[in-house]
């Protein structure tokens, strides 16, 4: 198959009317707008309410007063430029700003603004770091998209990497096994490059954002079975999103699928309160509904998924959410409070755990590091709306 053609502008999608691309432009002039022809190609254009459209495509809301660029306070968890660690055993190395795929619900949609720098092109630092701290066993590349990467850069990152004994799991956070899977069976150096780096006690897992079952096409199904093939454990985490996939019958397929496919379902998490993403939001009471609903469409296999906020105090488990209650837990935390049981209040419209009455007993709000991504930090936040505000 040819190398997909990427489209930055939104000129050139002459299925939308010239009128609605006149309006959109707003949008990309204020955020990156890229895309590609093979994903383009999954869009039934004659249906307005297209998941996949809107997945890609701006929409109006995104200029709304909504939410805030860094709602898990990222820029807290820096340690030096390009690396963050907030969890004791994980570092997140930030290597790329660029995605294949701007997703428009994207929780790291600061970095679809030209004015914001969270990736080094020095990534020593990240790595030495990482290499001073044994506790460190896993190690994320994300951004962006890790796999936007060119093979020669991504095979010094994993080779060097390789080097420090105590990082045993190594991850690409990733998009590209759907978006642009040609990227991946078709790039034989790719392949021989996760090949040599993922070993049988030292392993590399793809975290990839699948986030509708029509995104799970022959081609990604061959990028699927390369992966597995160069011995990389491929897995997913998708937001449930409102007017993408918030249906109990579309993600009870999208498991099934996953499942079938050998991808492990990992994480269903609730769509973070970032700035322009109200088209997105659901109260966390549909959110939890729509997931057990779609858990009773699956075998076990599709039923290892958790559905989790990724917060600022760490990852909050959703047990179940009953009679105006919502029963959580932490499933990962930054201070150490693991498997800590919460009940708390949920508003018909709570969106967030900061939405919960009483939340705030159970974590503080960590301190700023304006030494190591001032660029983040700089930027004026859109205050948080209120949820009586949201839809």
């Amino acid at each position: 198959m040819a190398k997909p053609k990427y489209i930055t502008d939104i000129d050139k999608l002459t299925n939308i009317p010239q009128e609605e691309r006149d309006r959109l432009k707003l949008i990309t002039d204020k955020f990156v707008f890229r895309v590609n022809d093979y994903y383009l190609s999954l869009i039934d254009w004659n249906e307005p309410d297209d998941p996949i459209r809107k997945l890609v495509i701006p929409n109006e809301e995104e200029l709304g007063e909504y939410g805030r660029w860094d709602a898990s306070d990222e820029d807290t968890n820096y340690v030096v430029p390009g690396c963050q660690h907030k969890y004791s055993s994980t570092a997140l190395l930030i290597v790329s700003e660029v995605c294949g795929a701007y997703c428009r619900y994207c929780f790291r949609k600061r970095l679809f603004r030209n004015d914001v720098k969270e990736a080094v092109s020095d990534i020593e630092p990240g790595l030495s770091y990482i290499e001073q701290h044994p506790e460190i066993s896993n190690v994320l590349l994300t951004g962006g998209d890790s796999l936007i990467l060119g093979t020669p850069k991504l095979r010094f990152i994993l080779e060097r990497l390789r080097t420090i004994e105590h990082v045993k799991i190594i991850r690409l956070g990733s998009k590209m096994p759907v978006f642009n899977p040609m990227r991946i069976y078709e790039d034989e150096d790719l392949l021989e490059t996760l090949k040599a780096n993922s070993m049988a006690d030292k392993r590399i897992y793809v975290m990839a954002h699948i986030n509708h079952p029509r995104e799970i096409t022959p081609e990604a199904m061959k990028g699927f079975a390369a992966l597995h093939e160069a011995g990389v454990i491929v897995v997913n985490q998708t937001p449930v999103l409102r007017g993408i996939n918030d249906d109990p019958k579309v993600l009870g397929e999208l498991l099934d699928k996953l499942s079938a496919a050998g991808v492990t379902p990992y994480y269903f998490f609730v769509n973070r309160p970032v700035a322009g993403n109200n088209a997105f939001v659901l109260p966390l009471r549909e959110v939890y509904d729509v997931v057990e609903k779609a858990k009773a469409l699956t075998s076990g296999l599709g039923k290892r998924v958790r559905l989790s906020m990724s917060h600022t105090s760490g990852k909050i488990e959703i047990l179940s959410i009953e009679n105006g209650k919502a029963y959580l837990k932490y499933h990962q935390s930054r201070d150490g409070h693991y498997g800590r049981f919460m009940i708390l209040d949920c508003p018909d419209q709570a969106a967030w755990f900061d939405d919960l009455p009483g939340n705030e007993q159970y974590w503080v709000q960590p301190s700023k590091k304006t030494d190591t991504v001032a660029s983040v930090n700089a930027m004026p936040d859109i205050p948080l709306a209120s949820t009586s505000a949201r839809a």
